[in-house]
Order: structure tokens, then C-alpha cells, then sequence
């Protein structure tokens, strides 16, 4: 089969695509025929090496070569020992391993609901796990305000949606152009920039605040909130210093994917896909996921 691979940390350009083994499903673990896989900020951070040097997060060190991804959706054609309730032909979307990949091996999953494109499902469930997750590490209750820096991207735009249904009020920063977007999910909207933190306060009283991209905002979300513990990051390795929680891979991965199918299937969850590549242009996607300014979602078609 054909897969993206690195042979070294680095750049965009470190990624290959290679022929590989085919992978097979192991006990508790279904193989998938890959229509999709998911491009998340983790996998470039990844890629460039910044779990190994970081052992406060879950990530294990990775041996080179490796494969990357780790969301996808697509044909089960093979089931492993001890699955359950799950058959060949069925349509999946999941969290894995190296799904940047023609097939790739799930070890959590949720039948896709009615309606919904392969492309569109590959994009929900890391970002659904992580919304979710962060939400309840932060302690936000409803009638609280949530603050979320650089709301636009994947996880924000499930945050937005996921808290307004909690009846959380919701501010969210992100990119002049990205003001509308945010609007449309619930959230009051601000840019981000010099003033940023005055703009926030004329909005309400932060009760939490979310660092989803990691650009350097810690000091003030802590200020905003009047406490570190109200604060949670899923984006700065050294958020540690203000005593702010950084928040790796964790979670019932299996729980999260059924709530994200019922919130999609009830109209409550949508996070578009803002554009695909093949897996040769596993690079490309890349480089515009690490140059920001994302609304919703990046995604390679295989």
C-alpha cells in the first residue's frame, strides 16, 4: 500500500509518500479501506519532533521511519478479535494509527451518521474528542462565559457549537476574516492583535479560557480569568510556567466519537471542511495547518 512516511524530524518537505506493509487489525482494533484521514495541529508538532522533547505530554518517542495520522474514516474490511457489533462493509470514522495511508488500523470508532460525506467525517474525531475533553478539564458550567483563542480552527469551531448546546456563553478571537464564521456558531467575536485583551473585557467577564493555538497568550487568558486553573491549552508546551494545564491525548476515545455521531446526526454539530489534498500533498496541508487562519477543517482524500 501507499503511505506518508518521515525519516526525520523537520519541516513539511520531511514527508514522503512510500510503499508500506499493509497493517491488520489486531484484538479490539478494525482495519479500514482509508476514504479520509484528518490533518491535526498534533500530527505537524509531531513531525517536527516536539513530543521528544517534552515529557509532560502522553506522546510516547516515536522510532523513524514512521507513519503519521491519526484520523480517518472509511470501509471496515477487516475485524479484529473480540469486536463487537461491527461487520466488513460497515462506514467508520475513528482514531488510529499512520491513517495518512491507504488502509490503517482503528482502535476506536463510530458508525458514521446517515447523511454525512466520508471526507466531512474524517475531520470530527480528534477535534470532537479534544472539544469535548477541554471543556470539562476547564470546569466551565452552563450560564458561565468561555473564552477560546483562535476559535476558527477545527477543535474551536467544535467548542463553540458543543458549549453554546450546554448553554455556555462563548466568546471567541480569531482572524478579521474569520469574524462572520465565528458569529455563526454562537460566539461573540473578536480579533486578535494589539488591544485584543480590552476587546475581550467589553465583551463580559471571562469565567474560563481555552488557548487552542498556541500563540503566546497564556499570561493574559490567566489575567482574564484571575486563575491559572480556569485556564487550559491544548497548543503551548510551556504554559507550565504561569501554572497553566497543558492538555495532551487522553480521554474515552470510543464515548466521544458516539456523542460527536449523535450531535451530528441531530443537526448540533458541523465543522466544514475547509479544503482537501491527496496524500501526496500530505506537505501542502501541512504548511497551510501550521500557517493558521483555518475555518474548520484541512483533510487529505485518498
Amino acid at each position: 500500500m501507499k503511505r506518508v512516511s518521515f525519516a526525520e524530524f523537520g519541516g513539511p518537505d520531511v514527508l514522503q509518500l512510500v510503499d508500506a506493509e499493509e497493517p491488520h487489525a489486531g484484538p479490539g482494533q478494525v482495519r479500514i479501506t482509508v476514504r479520509a484521514a484528518g490533518v491535526n495541529p498534533v500530527d505537524w508538532r509531531i513531525r517536527e519532533g516536539q513530543f521528544q522533547k517534552e515529557r509532560r505530554t502522553v506522546h510516547q518517542p516515536i522510532e523513524l521511519p514512521a507513519g503519521i495520522g491519526q484520523d480517518a474514516s472509511g470501509v471496515v474490511d477487516e475485524v479484529g478479535e473480540g469486536v463487537e457489533g461491527i461487520e466488513v462493509g460497515d462506514h467508520v470514522f475513528g482514531r488510529g494509527s499512520n491513517t495518512y495511508a491507504e488502509f490503517a488500523v482503528l482502535w476506536a470508532w463510530a458508525r458514521m451518521p446517515e447523511g454525512l460525506m466520508f471526507e466531512e467525517a474524517a475531520g470530527y474525531p480528534s477535534v470532537v474528542e479534544t472539544a469535548l475533553r477541554i471543556i470539562r478539564e476547564v470546569g466551565v458550567q452552563p450560564g458561565q462565559t468561555l473564552l477560546v483563542s483562535g476559535a476558527s480552527g477545527g477543535v474551536g469551531s467544535a467548542v463553540l457549537q458543543i458549549a453554546r448546546e450546554r448553554g455556555i456563553t462563548v466568546i471567541g478571537t480569531a482572524g478579521a476574516a474569520n469574524q462572520d464564521y465565528l458569529r455563526s456558531l454562537g460566539a461573540l467575536a473578536t480579533t486578535y492583535g494589539e488591544g485584543w485583551v480590552e476587546r475581550v473585557r467589553q465583551l463580559g467577564q471571562v469565567d474560563a479560557a481555552l488557548d487552542l493555538a498556541g500563540s503566546g497568550v497564556i499570561r493574559e487568558l490567566v489575567e482574564l480569568t484571575g486563575d491559572p486553573q480556569k485556564v487550559i491549552t491544548i497548543g503551548d508546551l510551556g504554559a507550565s510556567e504561569f501554572g497553566v494545564r497543558f492538555s495532551g491525548v487522553s480521554g474515552d476515545k470510543a464515548a466521544a466519537l458516539a456523542e460527536a455521531a449523535g450531535l451530528i446526526s441531530r443537526g448540533k454539530l458541523h465543522i466544514p471542511v475547509e479544503k482537501s489534498y491527496t496524500l501526496a500533498e500530505a506537505p501542502a496541508a501541512h504548511a497551510d495547518s501550521q500557517a493558521g487562519h483555518t475555518r474548520g477543517r484541512r483533510v487529505l482524500v485518498v
